[in-house]
């Protein structure tokens, strides 16, 4: 190698590797093969240079700016880029008024916005008119859900395309394709174990960007042996990433999702999974004491009476978790996660209560037996309230079977024990106690 070629691979090393992967065509694109590949709606589109609006919903780094900006070169249509964080109204109405002229010149406009939904309802409304007048087409990126982050408007007259985290296969191919490319550019050939390799992909978390970048940081803190070659080690790739931070938006889907799955783990009775879980929200910074909340509910809604003491634990929980704070908190919440993953389940408190209220919301809401009123004043014990009302402690074993629910509801059964756990023992003492009961369970 000559001065004049170390010197133009120096000056091409001043750019950042990800604008030389920057894909120049379709082909070019990694992933999304359910939209961009052959007659799918993508490649479909491009191939009839139609332009139409849309909104990309996907995580980071899955190609949405990329996909927006090869498609808007396949209708041949002039591209204007916005970013929600930075642009306003003014921003939009000049984007329109150009996007206006070209239309009468015959020419098309797609205005592209980044993260659409940090976009308040006004300036999406700025946008209405000229999308549905044809004035302009309109390409929206989103890490959010659009169903909760974009107005109903403007959502109905879009196409909403979801774009997916990068599989193990694209993230392999496009790690060769890096590698490649930094060798045309800096001349030196990159070598990789497997072990480095399934780091690279793995800490990249299905992120095209997070890969490039990671690569890109890992050659630069290895030097080039005499050979011009640049080996990089599983070390060198734990550097390069020992900064990254789980991509987790406390008001965003991140967060619904990871409770959502947290919860339906401890529900399902598997600990791992909810352990899991656990941690990848403690790693991203969530409020211990909403976990601590959530498992406070759980401990009645799902595992009820099968085990009370489900209740006491999450309880007492929640105060630990406020006193103690992070990071001991953890492990409270460790021992909370696995116990009540670990216990029988029963959703018979919730079901009945809900049974219960839904009775009352029809109207079923009959007189209260008069057996059963306060009497605190003469004038009430003279119309019969509290009058009859037998006393169960005063009989053997501190029951009498009375009835409680008014007439009209005399023989309704909302609380449906089942077999698990302490429940059993409470069904066989409503048997005991009550011919409804021993009667709707007779034939078990």
């Amino acid at each position: 190698m000559d001065l004049f070629d170390k010197q133009n691979q120096d000056n091409a090393l001043n750019k950042p590797l990800a604008d030389f992967m920057r894909p120049r065509t379709l082909d070019d694109f990694f992933g999304q093969q359910h939209i961009v590949g052959e007659g799918k709606i993508i490649s479909t589109l491009m191939a009839n240079r139609r332009p139409v609006s849309m909104i990309f919903w996907g995580p980071p780094g899955t190609g949405k700016t990329t996909l927006a900006r090869l498609f808007a070169k396949s209708c041949d249509a002039a591209f204007t880029a916005l970013s929600a964080v930075t642009s306003g109204v003014a921003d939009i109405r000049n984007v329109i008024e150009s996007a206006s002229t070209r239309k009468k010149l015959g020419h098309n406009t797609i205005l592209f916005i980044d993260e659409i939904h940090r976009f308040n309802k006004s300036q999406q409304d700025a946008l209405l008119h000229s999308v549905e007048d044809g004035t302009l087409y309109f390409i929206g990126a989103t890490t959010e859900n659009p169903s909760f982050e974009v107005i109903s408007a403007l959502l109905s007259r879009c196409r909403v395309l979801t774009l997916e985290k990068l599989s193990e296969a694209d993230l392999q191919q496009l790690l060769h394709k890096v590698r490649d490319v930094w060798k045309s550019h800096s001349g030196n050939q990159v070598n990789f174990g497997e072990d480095a390799a399934e780091l690279l992909i793995a800490f990249s978390g299905g992120d095209a960007r997070e890969l490039i970048n990671g690569f890109e940081l890992s050659c630069f803190l290895t030097a080039a042996d005499a050979s011009q070659h640049v080996n990089i080690t599983p070390d060198t790739v734990r550097i390069a990433f020992q900064q990254k931070a789980q991509r987790y938006d406390k008001s965003g889907d991140a967060h619904y999702d990871t409770i959502s799955a947290f919860i339906k783990s401890v529900r399902g009775s598997d600990p791992n999974a909810a352990l899991h879980y656990l941690a990848r929200m403690l790693d991203a910074g969530e409020e211990p004491r909403f976990i601590a909340r959530r498992l406070i509910i759980l401990s009645s809604e799902d595992v009820g009476n099968a085990d009370p003491f489900g209740l006491v634990l999450a309880t007492s929980t929640f105060d630990a978790v406020h006193n103690i704070g992070m990071p001991e908190a953890r492990i409270i919440l460790a021992q909370a996660t696995t116990y009540l993953a670990s216990a029988p389940k029963s959703n018979a408190s919730y079901l009945a209560i809900d049974a219960a209220l839904s009775d009352v919301r029809k109207g079923l809401v009959p007189e209260i037996p008069l057996n059963l009123r306060n009497a605190p004043t003469k004038l009430m014990k003279d119309k019969g309230y509290g009058e009859g009302y037998k006393y169960p402690h005063d009989f053997a074993g501190g029951f009498v079977e009375e009835s409680y629910l008014p007439d009209k509801l005399k023989n309704t059964i909302y609380y449906m024990p089942t077999e698990r756990g302490r429940e059993r023992t409470i069904k066989e003492r409503l048997q005991f106690w009550w011919s409804r009961y021993r009667n709707i369970f007779k034939d078990e």
